[in-house]
């Protein structure tokens, strides 16, 4: 029986790569550089939203939270160590490649992320050859899990909901997906997300 799913909408940290700016990350950061863990990553919370939506940039956000003091090392070093953090999943990024081969898949990219290190993920790991489109929060201005993001995803991918397949490691985002009548797959493991996707008919 053929598959309804034409699209998949896919979030990139925690499915396709390992989270850009996490705090986990950002503890590798204060171990490395010196800093204090818990004035920086209060700083973090207080602004880092507003960076994944686009309205600050990069160094900006590091002037805020790192660099409000006079510090030993550039800020050219603290943005190649926070470069440096993300690493590729290469079992879910062949997965997705043979799905969208074998299916005619359209996809998606719907995730939260700050236009810097999305444009740093996207060159280094050539998602631009996997993805057909990216509504990242830093360029469209909303983040997840408001609606508005799916709903933008929707339109510049010419899909209908019930025509879309979401995989997101945020159970709460693909909860909210749900509501608008997409398939929603909580991602916690390559096999699970790959039996999921095949109870939609979409095996590979």
């Amino acid at each position: 029986m053929a598959t309804q799913i034409t699209t998949l909408f896919l979030d990139v940290g925690g499915v396709l790569l390992t989270n850009g700016w996490d705090r986990k990350a950002r503890q590798a950061a204060a171990e490395t550089f010196g800093l204090d863990l818990a004035e920086m990553d209060e700083r973090h919370h207080l602004t880092f939203d507003t960076y994944e939506e686009g309205k600050l940039s990069l160094d900006s956000y590091l002037d805020r939270v790192v660099f409000h003091q006079e510090r030993p090392f550039s800020q050219r070093a603290f943005r190649e160590f926070m470069f440096a953090q993300s690493k590729p999943y290469p079992e879910m990024l062949e997965l997705v490649r043979g799905l969208k081969t074998r299916h005619g898949l359209r996809v998606t990219v719907v995730s939260n992320e700050g236009r810097e290190l999305t444009e740093h993920r996207i060159r280094a790991f050539r998602l631009d050859v996997l993805v057909d489109c990216f509504i990242a929060s830093c360029f469209v201005h909303f983040r997840k899990p408001d609606t508005d993001m799916f709903a933008i995803a929707l339109d510049v991918s010419q899909a209908c909901p019930g025509q879309v397949a979401y995989i997101d490691d945020r159970a709460m985002f693909v909860e909210v997906a749900r509501t608008l009548g997409i398939a929603g797959i909580h991602h916690t493991g390559i096999e699970t997300t790959r039996r999921e996707l095949a109870a939609l008919g979409l095996d590979c």
